[in-house]
């Protein structure tokens, strides 16, 4: 188990701020955030390259900011590979290697065998991250860091790495901790997400929690929350009972000229709403579902990228953007001027 309390760190002139999370034993975190938000610094501190000015770093229970590095028992694969450049890929990948069944076995997953022979300095940046990453699971370490480890491959390679690494992460049980800037990536791998910024943990949890439910609106538009709203709750007593849990409670939340209806954890007052835009429904007409909110606009904008396409709709001078299948934006016919009508559930509507 990683167990960071109150971490403190400084490096140049950087520093990491009391930074606390745990990650179980087995677990495989995912660390994200924006650029010099100190990911890497944190992942230096679980290693021992970065002392530790306050705090405690407890792995598996054991406080360990004074053991050395080679006492940690721990992987650490960086972007840059840092590969030993006077070794060959096979002699890089041996180094520290617990044994050869094992050192073969990351070899085929990775597909690492064409590059053995060759010398590293006429790798490319993606081999280069390939090598690092075999050379790191050889070990079969307790803990495995991985920092950006797949942003050097090609699409079809970085998905079939990434399966091989989690399949190896469940089979041995590795506890793993990954810097990435991808948030699909996060929520494919991570059993828990750490979002950090500034040299501070800002939240921490299942990425779909993280996800769905930021803890504040800097975090909800850094995860990439297309609607996000200003504006003041009030207790909504219209609500049927049923519609409300043991902690939840039906509100009103007032922005500009425009009620959103919500349900969860709030208290009434000042505070903002964030609702992903894959939860906005468009339709070219009323129609009458499960959801509680539902407005009529105009569309404004309609913006496709393959598969999805994401539509941006008017309403009362407020902008609500909507994340439909591009297929449904066809037989819909949406283009701008058209009017239409977005609807989204209570549910779907995060105060915070």
């Amino acid at each position: 188990m990683i167990h960071l309390d109150r971490v403190s760190a400084t490096k140049g002139r950087f520093r990491l701020a009391e930074v606390s999370f745990a990650l179980e034993v087995g677990a495989y975190g995912v660390v994200i955030g924006p650029a010099g938000s100190g990911k890497t610094t944190l992942l230096e501190v679980l290693a021992g390259l970065v002392p530790v000015q306050g705090g405690r770093v407890l792995l598996d229970g054991v406080e360990r900011r004074w053991m050395p590095p080679e006492s940690r028992d721990i992987g650490l694969v960086y972007q840059q590979a840092y590969l030993f450049p006077h070794l060959s890929v096979a002699q890089n990948v041996a180094y520290g290697a617990r044994d050869i069944a094992t050192q073969q076995e990351v070899i085929e997953r990775l597909g690492v065998t064409p590059l053995l022979a060759r010398d590293v300095a006429g790798l490319s940046g993606g081999e280069r991250q390939l090598v690092a990453l075999a050379r790191a699971l050889a070990r079969r370490p307790r803990l495995l860091l991985l920092d950006e480890p797949f942003s050097a491959l090609d699409p079809r390679r970085r998905g079939l790495v990434r399966r091989e690494v989690r399949d190896l992460h469940r089979a041995w049980g590795l506890t793993t901790l990954q810097v990435t800037h991808d948030f699909a990536e996060a929520g494919l791998l991570g059993d828990q997400a750490i979002l950090l910024d500034a040299g501070q943990v800002l939240q921490s949890g299942p990425p779909a929690e993280v996800f769905r439910k930021p803890a504040s609106p800097y975090v909800a538009e850094f995860l990439g929350a297309e609607n996000v709203f200003a504006g003041t709750a009030r207790p909504w007593t219209a609500a049927p009972d049923d519609a409300i849990g043991e902690r939840q409670q039906a509100m009103a939340f007032e922005t500009g000229t425009l009620t959103f209806y919500a349900v969860g954890d709030f208290a009434a007052g000042a505070g903002h709403a964030v609702i992903r835009a894959e939860e906005v429904t468009v339709a070219r007409d009323q129609t009458y579902d499960s959801a509680r909110n539902r407005f009529s606009g105009r569309v404004v904008e309609v913006a496709t990228l393959g598969a999805l396409t994401r539509v941006t709709v008017d309403v009362r001078d407020t902008p609500i953007v909507a994340a439909v299948s591009t297929q449904s934006a066809r037989d819909l016919a949406l283009a701008p001027g058209l009017a239409v009508v977005v609807s989204f559930k209570a549910m779907a509507v995060h105060l915070c």
